[in-house]
């Protein structure tokens, strides 16, 4: 059952001078300070207001994904120009929206209409026919929205991004994106293509941020290819680092230390999928105690 499924160093003082013509100048120094920090107060302030304005269901679900400290982490703020991979019914994509604002952009990126055929059991003809046109469908199913002064949006699928969308973007976001590209990476690169794409839509400087399901670092290989949803840690950094990107930083902000899969488990048989526990109450409240599942937070940077 395969389901689808990111200043201290300014308050440098100024010299002491006992000339009464250096004063001005530590003046001017100190007040910078203080106009970053508004900026930030302002950015954390519109993030707030952009979470609060999600639905109960989605807000359910902060405890597991953490958008705020996620998006914090990854250094996203409004004005960006920000790619999300794979955007799905937009849980991320409602909140970036409204977060980046008329100055920002976001870009929706799919899977390729390569990939899709692999997903057997349900990438029926009229399935696919669906994705066809789903780089022209989506950003006129974020209008529906409603979401005033929001970021225009635009998307195109993997393996097809348009060359003026080089050198476009400040972040990628890849949550929970990855597992099927690597699952599917011998049968087509599509995690090389994606990756290759995530830093050639990057301006130099620009980061690359990861949520995704972590598999416990003495899995196997072979169960922690994707196919069960979970990644390596180590195997997901090799992959972004081959593809020319550094690692900056790693968090444990939405690690979750009750979530320990065996290889017999699938990472959907947790919440909100419970896709083992459909009839078995008792189950369900195991998977509902332990929670989403544990995530790695990898934040990357295309050299400048």
């Amino acid at each position: 059952m395969k389901y689808l499924m990111m200043s201290a160093a300014a308050l440098a003082l100024v010299a002491c001078s006992q000339e009464t013509s250096s004063a001005p100048e530590a003046s001017e120094s100190a007040a910078a300070p203080e106009t970053a920090m508004t900026e930030t107060m302002s950015a954390s302030q519109s993030l707030d207001k952009a979470l609060e304005a999600q639905t109960d269901e989605v807000k359910a679900r902060y405890q597991y994904r953490n958008p705020k400290e996620t998006l914090e982490f990854f250094g996203v703020e409004p004005g960006m120009t920000v790619l999300e991979a794979l955007p799905g019914g937009g849980w991320y994509s409602k909140i970036l929206v409204p977060y980046l604002g008329p100055e920002g952009a976001l870009i929706g990126a799919d899977y390729s209409m390569e990939m899709w055929p692999l997903f057997t059991g349900f990438a029926t003809e009229e399935f696919l026919a669906e994705r066809a046109t789903w780089a022209a469908d989506w950003p006129a199913q974020t209008e529906e929205w409603g979401i005033e002064n929001g970021a225009p949006v635009s998307a195109f699928v993997f393996g097809s991004m348009p060359d003026d969308m080089a050198g476009a973007a400040d972040a990628v976001l890849l949550v929970r994106a990855l597992h099927n590209l690597s699952r599917f990476e011998d049968e087509g690169g599509f995690r090389t293509q994606a990756l290759e794409e995530a830093f050639r839509v990057l301006k130099p400087g620009g980061v690359a941020g990861v949520v995704q399901h972590r598999a416990p670092a003495d899995s196997s290989d072979e169960w922690a290819d994707g196919s069960n949803g979970y990644l390596k840690e180590s195997a997901l950094i090799a992959a972004f680092e081959a593809a020319g990107f550094e690692l900056v930083d790693t968090s444990e902000v939405n690690a979750n230390p009750k979530d320990q899969p065996t290889e017999q488990d699938i990472v959907w048989r947790l919440p909100p999928t419970f896709g083992t526990s459909e009839n078995n109450a008792e189950l369900r409240a195991e998977m509902e105690a332990i929670g989403e599942s544990d995530r790695m937070t990898l934040k990357f940077r295309k050299p400048e």
